[in-house]
């Protein structure tokens, strides 16, 4: 079986400097990699497109070698990988929303994210079914004795974000969920086209807010690894303490709101003090309670003084003080194990094929972590370990979070305790020609994947891909012969980004 050094060998190399190959391949070896992400030797990290080019990039369950296929599309068509990998799908979809690009044989040839709204007519002849452009969006069908449909969203109460959850129940259980995203589509990518470099680092720490440092932190790398930047060693210490307090932050505030979804308002209260407590110590030390704009290509923005490091101490000690206490109210309270042990089950072959990162992936017993492997610096010379469990229940996605709490305490106090001095920031080339770079980072919710091409110092294509495209699927899975009550607890143990999936 050819490895993807292998694969790599068959095709044309793009030599622009990317830190994993990318080569172009015919219809031949791209249905290839198609069939072996469909029998699961390898898994899918992102597919992408342009006018004439589709991407692909896939790594090595076994070797966990990473690279990017490419396929020219002269005419706008290309062999599809969702015929034989059901994670493709949706991503097929919107490269056919965006880019006018055909995926031959197409399970689902419905819009993605134009909500027949934009009035974009690709020519594609008669590849793509001309009534999906017009007609109003069908939900698939689900038939039998007592089956009705209960339509939530795309508006929820309170300040989430949009999107349109279709159930079919029969009583109260629910037989198919299907979801409609797309409403947050912002068009991140077309307005990073053309864009200074700086201007496009602000731009991907908005693809979702939640996520601002994790997105800064993979396009800073994408930049460097394409440009060939040697980050000084403060700012790849200081990078690390800004993704950790990022997961910290967001994990203490899903562990309160996911038992809060289970009436246990008590949990929440108490996560949200730890919370605010760690946003605030944020604040103080770079100048924005979720970091915003503080990683930059080349290395940071600001620096971390004497004050912003007590800050940061004191809100981490707080946490190692009260959070232990946390955890015993939770695996001490029946009524909230009544609601999420055994709910909500993702199984482990599900998390393995779709390539689930995160607490989704990790619960369902798939051990990946970008920080581990591929692996970037400091983490290599970092003490701690990826937690896994296998019951893929709503529990077990709970207590990944707090194992990963815990992690992250032990990761920001080595971080602090072993900052080096030095600078803050190497310079950038802005006038370097035609060069490409991709980086594979780990936010709070999973990997997070950007590739991109800059030229001149502005940036010609960028792609940024969220750990929730791999993860809005599962939860469709999830709440099958679940009851309809329990679909805001499973939800919410998903967090999934709908800003991050919608572009």
């Amino acid at each position: 079986m050819p490895s993807l050094i292998d694969l790599m060998l068959e095709g044309r190399k793009i030599p622009r400097h990317m830190p994993w190959p990318r080569t172009v391949v015919d219809a031949s070896v791209w249905a290839f990699a198609a069939n072996e992400l469909a029998q699961g030797r390898w898994s899918l990290l992102g597919l992408w497109g342009e006018p004439s080019t589709a991407h692909m990039a896939i790594v090595d369950r076994d070797t966990t070698e990473i690279a990017v296929v490419s396929i020219d599309c002269p005419n706008r068509v290309y062999p599809s990988v969702s015929k034989h990998h059901p994670p493709a799908l949706r991503l097929e979809r919107t490269v056919s929303d965006l880019f006018g690009l055909s995926a031959e044989d197409l399970p689902d040839t419905r819009r993605w994210l134009d909500h027949n709204r934009w009035g974009v007519r690709f020519p594609l002849g008669d590849r793509i079914d001309a009534l999906s452009m017009t007609a109003p969006y069908r939900f698939l069908p689900v038939e039998g004795d007592g089956v009705h449909q209960i339509a939530v969203g795309p508006v929820h109460a309170g300040i989430i974000e949009p999107g349109h959850f279709r159930f079919s129940a029969s009583g109260e259980t629910v037989v198919r969920l299907e979801q409609r995203l797309g409403y947050t589509h912002k068009g991140i990518e077309g307005l990073m086209r053309g864009a200074p470099i700086e201007r496009a680092a602000q731009l991907a720490g908005r693809v979702s807010g939640d996520s601002t440092v994790a997105y800064a932190y993979a396009f800073s790398r994408a930049v460097e690894a394409a440009l060939q930047v040697v980050v000084p060693d403060r700012a790849v210490w200081l990078r690390a303490l800004l993704a950790e307090l990022e997961r910290l932050a967001n994990h203490l505030g899903d562990i309160g709101a996911i038992c809060n979804d289970a009436s246990f308002g008590l949990m929440q209260a108490h996560c949200n003090v730890l919370r605010e407590n760690l946003l605030r110590a944020a604040s103080s030390a770079f100048g924005h309670r979720l970091m915003r704009d503080v990683i930059v290509p080349g290395g940071l923005a600001r620096d971390l003084d004497a004050r912003g490091q007590s800050a940061i101490r004191t809100a981490l000690d707080n946490i190692n003080l009260r959070f232990p206490e946390l955890i015993e109210l939770y695996d001490n309270t029946a009524s909230l194990q009544d609601r999420t042990v055994g709910t909500g089950v993702v199984t482990a072959a599900l998390a393995k094929q779709y390539g689930a990162g995160g607490y989704v992936g990790r619960a369902s017993g798939r051990v990946f972590d970008a920080r581990r492997a591929p692996g970037y610096p400091p983490y290599d010379d970092l003490r701690f370990e990826v937690p896994v469990l296998e019951d893929g229940d709503v529990n077990a996605r709970v207590w990944i979070r707090i194992r990963e709490v815990e992690q992250s305490l032990s990761l920001a106090s080595q971080i602090l305790d072993r900052l080096p001095d030095g600078l803050l920031s190497a310079s950038v080339d802005a006038e370097a020609g035609p060069r490409e770079g991709m980086a594979l980072v780990e936010g709070f919710r999973g990997d997070v994947l950007v590739w991109l091409r800059l030229d001149s110092g502005r940036v010609e294509r960028c792609h940024l891909r969220d750990p929730s495209w791999f993860q809005w699927p599962l939860l469709e899975a999830a709440i099958e012969d679940n009851i309809v009550a329990d679909f805001p607890l499973c939800n919410k143990s998903f967090n999934c980004s709908y800003s991050g999936q919608d572009l």
